[in-house]
């Protein structure tokens, strides 16, 4: 019998944790089971062309909010094609209506719920074995042969230290995703993590062994799927000093913490890290208090900004900072408070997010209080609330595309620094960019890098009493910083006749202003030489330096 475990990931360069988990459980079955990644972006016939030339007794999905519709679509295929194939769904996109989702595509022949590691080895002995019957198997929804669903009792939490090494299946040049811990000791109403209330962690010891073998592959990034990394501080400290101490001067890894619950202790180990060793994603969500409180969002902002500025002092960590748009008494304006508040921090990147109503989560029973209007269809996405209405929302899907494209790509750094000046606030910025970008029909479509700069050009030549000649040069050191262009462009000075511009590696510009530093004063002409063999760990922009002249 073969058995075959499906991911169709967001990107190929993901990897799915659950699929490696379940595969790791179940050594004595290993030899009947494959694994198949795909992704998203593939066509649905060529995922099932792949699945089809398998022929899989028993196939197995792994279901989020961004594949479950494609899934869908897929097993439904696979039932037509191949009847007698078993086709078996898990994940959180499907454990929480189990029931109703088998109602309405009865080809599924039953339903993971939860953690499917025990499940999983309990269906494989069944089907495998036939040692033990389907209906005292917990954790499972499943398909009678009267077609009726049946829903067997809820499987207890597992205790992570049963699971063995998932990864010694490494998946090729591909982020590798690792567990030290499941569960989460806070309870944010939008958030399927606050479900699990039995927080628990793997022993220390085991985690660096683990760990270990990744350095030793020397992979290029791991990342801590744990919902609050530091949530421990004993559990943190001590995982961040053994890779302190085993750095391999390569591997990245990535943690998602609570910046508020940083110790000094913490950030003066984070402090002494090799520059990109370490990157941290902090959820703030919102600053308005009301709102946090509604959604019972336990988080101190001052205490947030405090130890943000306190990483970012040593300028060796990225910082990512996330925000969720459509919460409880949140309008524009407020929304508006929020941004500026953690703009202003000045993370590496900051993800301007929409609230999605996931099924399972208390945010969905309570939607229809704050007149929560989202999307019927995974990811379920906030359309309106109380408080911000549809245009609202579009108002802020311009400024979020305009932060991804000008801000968190940090190809724009010295430009945008200066530019967000000439506007009340750096929220007021990117909405007229947005919004110039869609009166003047740019946003219908897709533009190189250097096209970006000439409608930012074009967005800058509008506002009056600006020297444009200094915004020239901004965004000349900022093409330059990034790489050694082919093509000139035209709103560019006469380039330096240099020998040394032959060299690949580096390149030398000529500048009227102070772009080196934080204001448009005029100076004497100065030459700047970039260097793209070194570049900043942070933004992978070259250094650079003052030549004498």
């Amino acid at each position: 019998m073969k058995i075959m475990l499906v991911a169709v990931n967001a990107k190929y360069i993901h990897s799915n944790l659950a699929i490696y988990s379940l595969y790791s459980y179940v050594r004595e079955y290993q030899k009947d089971i494959i694994l198949g990644e795909y992704t998203i972006n593939q066509r649905n016939d060529e995922i099932l062309k792949a699945i089809y030339r398998e022929r899989p007794d028993i196939l197995g999905f792994s279901c989020y909010i961004w594949n479950v519709s494609q899934i869908l679509e897929i097993a439904d295929a696979i039932h037509k094609v191949l009847p007698q194939t078993k086709v078996w769904l898990g994940g959180p996109e499907v454990s929480y209506d189990a029931t109703k989702v088998m109602e309405d595509n009865d080809f599924i022949t039953g339903i993971m719920r939860g953690e499917g590691e025990q499940t999983f080895a309990e269906l494989m002995k069944h089907y495998l074995e036939k040692t033990n019957d389907i209906s005292v198997i917990k954790g499972i929804t499943w398909r009678s042969e009267e077609n009726k669903v049946i829903e067997n009792e809820a499987r207890a939490r597992i205790e992570l230290d049963t699971i063995p090494f998932v990864h010694e299946k490494l998946p090729a040049n591909r982020i590798v995703y690792y567990e030290s811990s499941r569960g989460c000791p806070f309870s944010c109403s939008y958030c399927l993590s606050s479900v699990d209330k039995q927080l628990r962690f793997r022993d220390t010891e085991r985690v660096k062994r683990e760990l270990q073998y990744f350095l030793d592959k020397r992979v290029p990034q791991v990342k801590f799927v744990d919902r609050t990394f530091n949530c421990k501080a004993e559990h943190a400290l001590e995982i961040w000093t053994y890779l302190k101490e085993h750095d391999n001067g390569i591997t990245n890894f990535h943690f998602e913490i609570a910046a508020d619950l940083l110790s000094d202790g913490e950030v003066t180990l984070l402090n002494s890290l090799r520059a990109g060793q370490v990157q941290l994603e902090i959820g703030v969500q919102s600053t308005n208090p009301r709102t946090l409180k509604a959604i019972n969002r336990v988080m101190n902002f001052d205490k947030v900004a405090k130890r943000v500025g306190e990483v970012a002092r040593k300028k060796n960590i990225h910082q990512h900072l996330d925000l969720i748009a459509g919460l409880p008494y949140e309008d524009l304006n407020s929304f508006q408070a929020s941004f500026n508040a953690v703009y202003d921090l000045e993370p590496q990147q900051l993800q301007l997010g929409f609230l999605k109503v996931l099924k399972g989560s208390k945010m969905a029973d309570e939607a229809a209080t704050y007149e929560c209007e989202c999307q019927i269809q995974a990811p379920y996405e906030v359309l309106q609330t109380k408080w911000l209405s549809f245009a609202d929302v579009l108002v802020l899907k311009q400024v979020e595309e305009m932060v991804e494209v000008y801000y968190n790509k940090a190809q724009f750094e010295k430009t945008i620094r200066q530019a967000t000046k000439l506007f009340s606030t750096p929220f007021e910025f990117y909405q007229k960019l947005g919004a110039f970008y869609e009166v003047k029909q740019y946003d219908k479509k897709a533009h190189s890098r250097i096209r970006r700069y000439d409608i930012l050009l074009e967005f800058l030549s509008g506002i009056k009493e600006i020297d444009l000649a200094y915004y020239k040069e901004l965004m000349v050191f900022d093409l330059y910083a990034r790489e050694k262009l082919k093509t000139r462009p035209t709103w560019a000075s006469e380039a330096i006749k240099d020998k040394r511009q032959r060299d690949k590696d580096v390149h030398l510009e000529r500048f009227h202003y102070a772009v080196d530093g934080e204001g448009e004063v005029l100076c004497e002409p100065m030459t700047i030489l970039f260097n793209y063999q070194k570049r900043d760990v942070l933004t992978n922009n070259a250094t650079w330096q003052k030549e004498v002249e």
